[in-house]
């Protein structure tokens, strides 16, 4: 009987083994009730005394482990298995990281060689303009430069601190902190503009400040409007002449690292100076003075045109307002008949140059070109991977000074990067560039929305293999835009050679057949499907003018709203037509 294994639950425990058995019982006990107590109280009051017992027992048992570890390494026979399982672990190891960047290298160099064979490129060199002669180069001159000198010197590099000694001229804006918002009409809407409006913005601002003159007693409300914005006179003269010059290349630091870091502070100057111009050409109509008018119109379309050949995306997407901004007085110079026919083939000819289909081509192989600078930076520098997710201050941020988050992120693959730069480039020639066609002058919407399905069904689980694609990849309904871009300059042509009809006629035709070729060299057709624009003439000697928009549905010349009453491209069709009168 004495020499029965006695049961566990009869021996008595003794020395180091009963150390190590009551810190394990007292380790796992301390746990269960934590555990307990943050399942069946509340959680806020055990964050602090539940967090902290959790943490101390799971120590106390880590440390435990290792000691016993240690003891049962110190035997020979059990070290040299150890060593043995640890070569074996290194080598497999070694292995998978050969495998996967081989596997990764190969995809992207495979995909690669194969679209580059088409004629297509991927490196953002092969998207960044050529250079331009000083003297030749818009955007050197010096109401120009100021735009961008104050952040940026002529090589795109930044300039940290700021150079407060640059006054930026280029930003001609028309208000001071906040201005009117319902005193500029708005074609799409089919609403003119109410200068009075201005007016009163002005005249009451005079009492606040002295940004804007205003004359002592009210002229009429175009005259106070001009007489307000002539503090930029002398800057629109600079800016025509400057205008004139054939080629325009911003010196922006094409060389850099990251090519999504790259500045564009000019970009918001000529907005808001497209926005001045807008509303003194919408003065100069209303004050009898179309030749002046016109001279700005072209002037704002210059402006528009000199950025076209940047390689990226927001610059076109820029370009695009800037046109729909100079739209609204061409439109409301055909609404009041004020443009003569030798002025409205100025203004053909000038629309005729934009083609924002190719813009969007364009556009998208500099977002090509970006994401693969970007996957070369993080492959060489993965520590930069967490400031590209945006999850930083661009200083390193906090989450990027952690040295465990740095080491591991040096060990991804090399493959792993290659595999997102595959994926990215694969949805971009798959699904992104043939969303618009150049030579047919169409864009697909049904495409469109095959391509947001395939885009949401591949980065709809984050993988090793998308992470980059799920950060980088624009919003494919960006193409609406262009589309939309090009429809309204189309439709601004066909009026204005239905304007020509008239002043040449009395009246506007009864079809869009007769304008072509006398009024207009080629009729457009509808972006959405190639089909020829809707026309009809109404009974009160007006015209409705409109293309199906992105529903691909004839709506019968009705424009999509929110329901907060704002204009929706989406929904509705795409129309010109005239307010009555």
């Amino acid at each position: 009987m004495n020499d029965k294994q006695k049961s566990i639950w009869k021996k008595s425990w003794k020395g180091r083994s009963a150390f190590f058995g009551w810190l394990v019982l007292a380790t796992g006990l301390a746990f269960v009730v934590s555990l307990l107590g943050i399942i069946i109280l509340d959680p806020w009051q055990w964050r602090a005394d539940g967090g902290i017992v959790i943490v101390g027992t799971a120590s106390g048992a880590i440390t435990a482990l290792l000691f016993l570890f240690i003891r049962w390494l110190f035997c020979q026979r059990n070290l040299c298995r150890t060593l043995f399982g640890l070569a074996c672990l290194v080598t497999l190891i070694a292995l998978i990281y050969a495998e996967e960047d081989w596997r990764g290298w190969h995809a992207w160099q495979k995909f690669k060689h194969e679209w580059e064979a088409k004629g297509e490129h991927f490196a953002f060199a092969s998207v960044v303009p050529p250079p331009v002669p000083d003297d030749q180069n818009f955007a050197l001159t010096p109401i120009v430069a100021s735009s961008y000198l104050f952040v940026l010197d002529k090589n795109g590099r930044r300039i940290s601190p700021l150079n407060t000694n640059v006054v930026n001229r280029l930003n001609m804006t028309a208000v001071y902190n906040a201005g009117p918002t319902n005193g500029t009409g708005n074609w799409q809407r089919f609403t003119m503009s109410d200068l009075s409006v201005w007016q009163n913005y002005y005249r009451a601002l005079a009492v606040q400040t002295n940004e804007f003159s205003v004359p002592s007693q009210p002229q009429s409300s175009a005259a106070d409007v001009l007489l307000a914005l002539s503090k930029y006179d002398s800057g629109i003269e600079e800016l025509r002449e400057a205008s004139r010059l054939p080629g325009s290349r911003f010196p922006l630091n094409y060389d850099s690292e990251s090519p999504s870091a790259i500045l564009l502070p000019h970009l918001a100057a000529l907005r808001s100076c497209s926005q001045t111009l807008q509303l003194r050409c919408l003065a100069e109509l209303q004050n009898g003075q179309p030749e002046k008018a016109i001279a700005d119109v072209k002037l704002a379309l210059q402006l528009a045109d000199k950025i076209h050949t940047e390689p990226f995306l927001i610059s076109h997407l820029v370009r695009i307002r800037m046109v729909n901004l100079t739209l609204q007085p061409i439109y409301e110079g055909l609404a009041e008949h004020q443009w003569s026919d030798a002025q409205l083939i100025e203004l053909d000819a000038e629309l005729a140059k934009l083609d924002f289909l190719a813009d969007y081509k364009f556009g998208m192989r500099g977002e090509m070109g970006c994401q693969g600078g970007e996957s070369d930076r993080v492959r060489r520098h993965p520590e930069q991977l967490v400031g590209l997710s945006g999850m930083n201050d661009g200083d390193g941020g906090i989450i990027n000074q952690i040295l465990p988050g740095k080491f591991v992120v040096h060990l991804i693959p090399t493959g792993w990067f290659y595999q997102n730069q595959f994926r990215c480039a694969r949805m971009m020639v798959d699904y992104y560039l043939p969303l618009t066609d150049v030579n047919q002058g169409t864009v697909s919407p049904a495409l469109t929305r095959r391509g947001v399905e395939a885009l949401i069904a591949e980065t709809k689980t984050a993988t090793p293999f998308n992470m980059l694609e799920r950060l980088m990849l624009p919003a494919l309904g960006v193409v609406r835009k262009f589309a939309c871009g090009q429809e309204s300059v189309d439709l601004a042509r066909v009026a204005i050679a239905l304007e020509r009809y008239r002043l040449a006629h009395g009246e506007f035709p009864e079809s869009l057949d007769v304008l072509a070729p006398q009024f207009i060299a080629k009729l457009p057709h509808d972006v959405i499907n190639g089909q020829p624009l809707h026309y009809r003439r109404e009974a009160n000697g007006q015209f409705v003018l409109y293309s199906v928009g992105w529903n691909e549905t004839d709506d019968g010349g009705v424009v999509g709203l929110t329901k907060k009453g704002y204009l929706d491209i989406s929904a509705g069709d795409w129309v010109w037509r005239y307010p009555a009168k």
